[in-house]
C-alpha cells in the first residue's frame, strides 16, 4: 500500500496544490474542519469567533426556513464544492435545485459544478470572500453570491447578469428579492440588528408570494 498517512504532508495556508493533492492532504488531517482551494491556493479557517458563528447562524436560520417550506431546493452548510481543477470552496451556506440545477452530486458525495446560490460571512471588505473567490463565483457561473461583511456591518447580494455581477439592490421598502428563488427576501437592516423576527415576518410575505408557489409546483414537476 502506497501513500500511507505518515507519507502525506498536511496543509497549509499559502500552498500551491492540485485539486487532486489538496483533496488527498484534506483527507488525510481528519481534525481539520475547513480547508478551500481557490485559485490553485490552499486557504485554512482559523478558530471561529462568536463575530463569524453568530452571523453564520443567523443567516443559516433564514435559508433553513426558505429551505422547508420549498421542496426541491436543498440547504448546505459549509460543504466541499468542486468548481474547476483549481478551485475547491467550502461556502459557509449554499442553496442548489435538487433537480435540474447547475451542480451534481459526484459518487464519492461531493457537490460538483456551481450552486445557484452561495453565502459567505466576510470578516470585512478586504477578505478574499470579496475578492479572489467573489472572481471565482462569478467566472464558475454562481447565479446569486451574499456576503455579510461582519465589521463594515454590510451585506451585499450579487446576481450574475452577462457574466458579471451587479448589485441586487432593495425595492422600497427596503427588501432584497432573489431573482433564481422565488419568496427568498431579505430585508437587511433587521438581520444586521438580530432581530430574525422581523427577518422572518418578512420572508413569510416572500413565501406566500404566487411566484413562489408556482415555482414549487415546477420544482415538483422537475422530479417526476
Amino acid at each position: 500500500m502506497t501513500g500511507t498517512l505518515s507519507t502525506i504532508l498536511p496543509l497549509e495556508n499559502g500552498d500551491r496544490l492540485s485539486q487532486i493533492e489538496f483533496e488527498r492532504r484534506y483527507q488525510a488531517m481528519p481534525h481539520l474542519k475547513k480547508a478551500e482551494l481557490i485559485e490553485g491556493v490552499v486557504y485554512m479557517g482559523s478558530p471561529v469567533r462568536v463575530s463569524h458563528g453568530k452571523p453564520h447562524a443567523q443567516i443559516m436560520a433564514w435559508l433553513s426556513t426558505y429551505w422547508i417550506a420549498t421542496p426541491g431546493v436543498e440547504l448546505a452548510d459549509n460543504t466541499t464544492v468542486r468548481l474547476d481543477t483549481d478551485n475547491e470552496p467550502q461556502p459557509d451556506a449554499l442553496l442548489r435545485f435538487e433537480v435540474g440545477g447547475q451542480s451534481t452530486i459526484s459518487e464519492d458525495g461531493y457537490y460538483q459544478g456551481a450552486p445557484e446560490f452561495i453565502a459567505e460571512i466576510a470578516a470585512s471588505s478586504a477578505s478574499y470572500d470579496l475578492r479572489d473567490k467573489l472572481n471565482v463565483y462569478r467566472r464558475n457561473g454562481v447565479q446569486e453570491y451574499l456576503v455579510w461583511q461582519v465589521y463594515e456591518q454590510k451585506i451585499d447580494w450579487f446576481r450574475l447578469e452577462a457574466g458579471n455581477y451587479i448589485i441586487s439592490n432593495p425595492d422600497s421598502s427596503e427588501i432584497i428579492k432573489s431573482q433564481i428563488f422565488p419568496g427568498l427576501w431579505l430585508t437587511v437592516p433587521p438581520l444586521l440588528g438580530g432581530n430574525l423576527a422581523e427577518v422572518n415576518q418578512v420572508l413569510q410575505q416572500g413565501l406566500a408570494t404566487p411566484e413562489h408557489q408556482i415555482f414549487v409546483e415546477q420544482l415538483s414537476h422537475r422530479k417526476n
